[in-house]
């Protein structure tokens, strides 16, 4: 067995902030750091675009693309007082930290499922010839603050049928393809160096080794240079990284495993149900992680739900079809009692979310204030194809949340002016996107 490489100690002084840009390094690995007190002092010298840095805004925008049951997310009631619906329930704890929308749109977005390429740009027709689709949201940002960190942008999907559906389009309406898988994304975030050493330290992932072994000494040597609350920000950080390694390891062994054999005339296969939840949780974490140690401020995730199969909820509820077949219910009981039970399932996930943004702290603040989460979809009824009255929600980002926006259901209100409010917020000078006619009408800072 051979020593392991040797890497140069980290070393901070309490008496200099530490480089917002500091990574700890080991063979094969450059780990990025949270966002820690010590490194404010820098920000407090630094020029006007810099100060920005030191207190960065976030965008995670999702779309599920067989958008969820109306009658069971939209409120009944409009304004701050609204009696939560169903779906909604799952977010009791987050209340006044959402904004749900209904009466939204995107204008001349038509053509049904095609549409999910359009759920961040906008564009008109995408089933007519020859459509060319214009920059995405998520690219818009990229390109005026992404030069900023490690990554402009991430682009996630699950169950994505790869090299075909994204959210994330060019300026020349060139598809950007999603990252399906977690573990990929893990490696771009933290894995580099020389061919040898990212091949090295792979074979290390793939047998359960961390990479909190490479920077092991940096890590501790840094945990002992800095104030208390950086050292439970960093504890929490090194944690959170092992527990996604562990959970990686786990999906990568249950993937190996023989899938068993069955004689019903349309086979169930119990581990790709499983795995789609527990995929959209992986990429929740990823965009956490990325987030956290500001790799990126823009990232965009693809539920692709019609490429999805039968579901097995933990056996809390008996999935009988696919995803997308129980989307087109036709008011079937069966169907949409098993569709409810993958809403509320997706409902769970997203205060998951929620709360693990809210764990991690930024200075006086948390991530969720500082991270714009987008929920919504291309369909405002999956089982017609309807494209009208699109299921949104907003999440933190520093919005003065906690109610309801209601517009007209039947002449729908311009989804963009919501992303000229976003852009905004990101700190960028934006008047118009797509078919915008200004800002979101009754959205408010804090």
């Amino acid at each position: 067995m051979h020593p392991a490489p040797t890497v140069p100690a980290f070393r901070v002084s309490t008496q200099r902030a530490v480089s917002r840009r500091r990574f700890l390094r080991g063979a094969g690995v450059a780990m990025s750091l949270p966002f820690l007190d010590s490194m404010l002092p820098a920000f407090a010298r630094a020029d006007a675009t810099a100060k920005r840095k030191a207190k960065p805004r976030r965008m995670l925008a999702v779309c599920n693309n067989l958008g969820l049951l109306p009658d069971q997310f939209f409120p009944k009631e409009t304004g701050r007082g609204y009696a939560l619906s169903p779906y909604l329930e799952t977010l009791r704890a987050h209340r006044d930290d959402f904004t749900v929308f209904s009466g939204v749109w995107h204008p001349d977005v038509d053509a049904g499922h095609p549409a999910d390429i359009c759920f961040l740009t906008a564009a008109p027709r995408p089933g007519s010839g020859g459509f060319r689709n214009t920059i995405s949201l998520d690219q818009f940002v990229a390109e005026r603050i992404g030069h900023e960190t490690r990554f402009p942008s991430l682009s996630l999907g699950v169950n994505v049928q790869q090299g075909t559906r994204s959210l994330s389009w060019t300026a020349s309406g060139v598809l950007i393809p999603c990252e399906e898988k977690a573990s990929d994304v893990f490696r771009r975030l933290f894995v580099q160096g020389s061919p040898a050493e990212v091949a090295a330290q792979v074979r290390k992932l793939a047998q359960g080794r961390s990479i909190l072994d490479a920077v092991g000494g940096q890590a501790r040597d840094l945990q002992r240079s800095v104030g208390a609350r950086d050292r439970d920000r960093l504890d929490q950080y090194f944690t959170s990284v092992r527990e996604l390694e562990q959970r990686l390891q786990a999906a990568r062994e249950w993937e190996t495993r023989p899938k068993p054999r069955v004689t019903a005339s349309v086979p169930l296969d119990p581990a790709s149900p499983k795995a789609y939840m527990d995929k959209v949780k992986l990429m929740y974490d990823m965009a956490r992680l990325a987030f956290q140690t500001d790799s990126t401020r823009s990232i965009s995730l693809l539920l692709d739900s019609v490429n999805s199969p039968t579901i097995d909820l933990d056996h809390e509820v008996k999935i009988t079809d696919g995803y997308h077949n129980l989307s087109h219910h036709g008011r079937s009981e069966a169907k949409i009692s098993q569709l409810k039970a993958i809403d509320q399932w997706h409902m769970r996930l997203l205060s998951d979310l929620f709360n693990d943004l809210k764990a991690v702290r930024e200075d006086d603040e948390t991530l969720f204030d500082r991270t714009m989460v987008l929920y919504g979809s291309n369909l405002g009824n999956a089982n017609t194809h309807v494209t009208t009255n699109l299921p949104t929600l907003l999440a933190g980002g520093g919005f003065r949340h906690g109610q309801h926006l209601g517009f007209d259901r039947t002449h729908n209100y311009p989804l963009p002016n919501l992303f000229v409010s976003m852009l905004q917020r990101m700190g960028i000078e934006a008047d118009k996107f797509a078919t915008s006619t200004g800002t979101m009408r009754g959205l408010e800072l804090t």
